[in-house]
């Protein structure tokens, strides 16, 4: 990580600060980590709706006529499956099947868009770069786009007064392009929240605008900025994985329980010989989602145990919000994954009793 004098701004930093932000470095950026607080800010997104600047993730454009063959090779989704105006979630990974990161593909009428994430723009650029086909462009394009992201029940009326899109025509995981608060960009619907939302790609030119225009026309629907610290919590809830926690080059798509976006019978890919080896002899172990059934929060790196034997680890854990208990993600030995089934966490030498759920810890609002 960057130091914090070396750390690039977002085109909203000045907002956070002006907000009362606490700022602090994140994947090469000083980022809002909270505002009024994680607790308040998280609620606010999953009863209302919330403001998160993510202008630290990167963007990629993918051009030309190989354009469709490179991406279908590079990532695990079929990309030749996507409509003009679909937004595709996927993963690159090494010759080995570990995972170079998790992203999203969006196709538009003349090229491609990759979306990744912050702490992984240069890593996966470099990869992007050697793998290139010979009749293709690509462009790392992560310095001009801000981003800002707009999630909870109410994200529809927020946006719907300042802009002429019909936002209700766009379905979950498409997007098109159009003027919101008379400003030109790209209107996105995906999330990480697990509620309704949107996200909009934009000039950084007019990143200020659309802040300020955004918190003063719908002031009456209480809009709140939130930090990357409510993000956690919020995508924790939904199990969505993290890149450096939950998936990352030791750990494969199948085993992650991305396999539904692994698609081995599109053709050839980067790693689709190892992970078509990987099914047919079966995962030996697999991410679980898990619930405390004793007070305590379980944290990344605590040991996972059944009937005193290690048999996994954490990569993700919290307190939840909404459920007001510990919650986590980890990786145990297959046989011990089964839903219902009992665990204990070694929390600091205490053996603490955890249920293994299936997820998400809390409902789906997206569709």
């Amino acid at each position: 990580m960057a130091a914090a004098e070396q750390a690039k701004e977002t085109p909203f930093y000045a907002k956070h600060v002006a907000a009362g932000a606490k700022i602090a470095p994140f994947a090469g950026y000083l980022m809002p980590i909270q505002y009024s607080g994680i607790i308040e800010e998280h609620k606010k997104v999953r009863e209302s709706v919330g403001v998160f600047d993510v202008s630290h993730m990167g963007e990629f454009k993918v051009s030309g006529p190989d354009a469709e063959a490179y991406l279908n090779r590079l990532t695990v989704n079929d990309v030749s499956r996507l409509e003009v105006g679909q937004v595709q979630y996927s993963a690159m990974c090494y010759p080995d099947g570990g995972i170079v990161d998790d992203l999203l593909v969006y196709r538009f009428a003349d090229h491609f868009m990759m979306v990744v994430n912050a702490s992984n723009i240069d890593k996966d650029f470099a990869w992007a770069e050697e793998n290139r086909l010979a009749n293709m462009q690509l462009e790392n394009q992560s310095d001009e786009i801000g981003l800002l992201a707009i999630q909870g029940p109410q994200a529809f009326d927020t946006l719907q007064k300042l802009t002429e899109v019909r936002l209700d025509d766009i379905p979950f995981y498409h997007f098109t392009e159009g003027q919101l608060a008379g400003i030109e960009m790209i209107i996105s619907r995906t999330g990480y929240t697990g509620e309704k939302g949107f996200e909009l790609y934009h000039d950084p030119q007019h990143s200020l605008r659309l802040w300020e225009t955004i918190f003063e026309a719908v002031a009456e629907f209480d809009i709140q900025p939130v930090g990357l610290g409510a993000r956690d919590t919020l995508r924790m809830e939904m199990k969505y994985c993290l890149y450096g926690n939950d998936i990352d080059q030791t750990t494969h798509p199948l085993e992650a329980g991305l396999g539904w976006i692994t698609k081995l019978k599109k053709g050839e890919f980067i790693s689709s010989d190892v992970l078509r080896k990987v099914k047919e002899e079966g995962i030996q172990r697999k991410l679980v989602a898990f619930r405390m059934l004793e007070r305590g929060i379980p944290r990344h790196e605590y040991p996972i145990l059944v009937d005193g034997k290690v048999v996994g680890k954490v990569t993700s854990g919290t307190q939840s919000p909404s459920l007001g208990v510990g919650i986590g993600l980890g990786y145990v030995e297959k046989p011990f994954s089964k839903i219902g089934s009992e665990i204990q966490l070694d929390v600091r030498g205490r053996k603490l009793r955890a249920e293994i759920i299936k997820p998400p810890f809390v409902p789906s609002h997206t569709l």
